[in-house]
This record gives C-alpha cells, structure tokens and sequence, in this order.
C-alpha cells in the first residue's frame, strides 16, 4: 500500500510518500516541502498547492490520503488560508480517487510516540527511528507529513470518520 501524508499549510505544505508491502516494514519513498511565495495572489497560491499535489498522486499512485486535521490557533486569518488549503488537497485526493483519513495532532502523536504530547524533537526522533530517510535532509513539514502517512498505517480504519 502506498499513502500520501499531507501537512496542511498555506505558505508551506510537508508532502510524503510511505510504501508497506505485505507483511514488510514502513519504507520512505519521497518528501518535500512545498512552498508558495507571498506575493502571489491568493487563488494562484491555493491553484500551486493543488496543482503539485495532483502531480505527486500522478506519478506515485497513492491508494490513501492521510491529512492532519487544522489545528486553530489564536490567527483566524491564517487559519482560514490553512483551512482553504486543505479543502484544495482533500478535492485532489477524492478527485483521483484516493481515500482520504484526516487525523488530529494529538492521534499522530500518539500513533508515531505512544505520546499525545510529544514536541516536535520527539516526533522527529521516532519517524526517523520508523523509516530509514537515508542522507535526506528533511524540513519539519515533512517530518509532519511522514506522521501523517504512518498514523495511517497504524491507525486502523473503521476507528476514526472518513471524508465521504
């Protein structure tokens, strides 16, 4: 099974491709960090993010989509941009027919740390304790999107609402 991790973001979106083959272990295929630039407008910035999320699921065929779930923080604005932006990846995921498993911060945490509180050194410690990043040197949107794709795999799928 191969699974796209989404971080969701405005300015900047964390993007992973994890692999399981039966009966093996997690295997990283791919990361990124995403970035759109400031000075452009809005719509085309919700366009890129969109149009480089369904090149990825293009050219690794996903068969899920698992996307951390908004964490609203005291910037209603900026989680605004952030929600849009994930209403733009979530459509690509359906479009290409992907299912698509949202998780809170707190359900990967505890999937990647067995801890809901985990900080970020934490998260980071475990996914490269999960899959090998080889010389990769991986930015913390990615690390975040590689969560996203092993909550996936460790969270079992009738436990949680799927977006229909």
């Amino acid at each position: 099974m191969i699974i796209l991790g989404i971080d969701p973001g405005y300015e900047r979106i964390g993007i992973a491709i994890i692999e399981k083959k039966p009966g093996g272990k997690e295997t990283w295929v791919y990361s990124e960090c995403f970035k759109t630039l400031a000075k452009e407008l809005h719509s085309q910035r919700l366009f890129l993010l969109g149009q480089r999320v369904e090149g990825i699921i293009k050219k690794y065929q996903p068969e899920v989509m698992s996307i951390e779930t908004l964490f609203f923080e005291s910037n209603v604005k900026t989680a605004m941009k952030v929600a849009e932006a994930r209403g733009v990846l979530i459509y690509e995921g359906k479009k290409a027919g992907l299912r698509v498993r949202e998780f809170t911060p707190l359900q990967i945490k505890t999937a990647v740390t067995g801890y809901g509180k985990s900080d970020k050194s934490q998260m980071m410690f475990m996914v490269e304790k999960l899959v090998k990043l080889g010389d990769k040197k991986a930015q913390d949107d990615e690390y975040d999107a590689i969560a996203a794709a092993l909550t996936a795999f460790a969270v079992r799928e009738e436990s949680y609402p799927q977006v229909k």
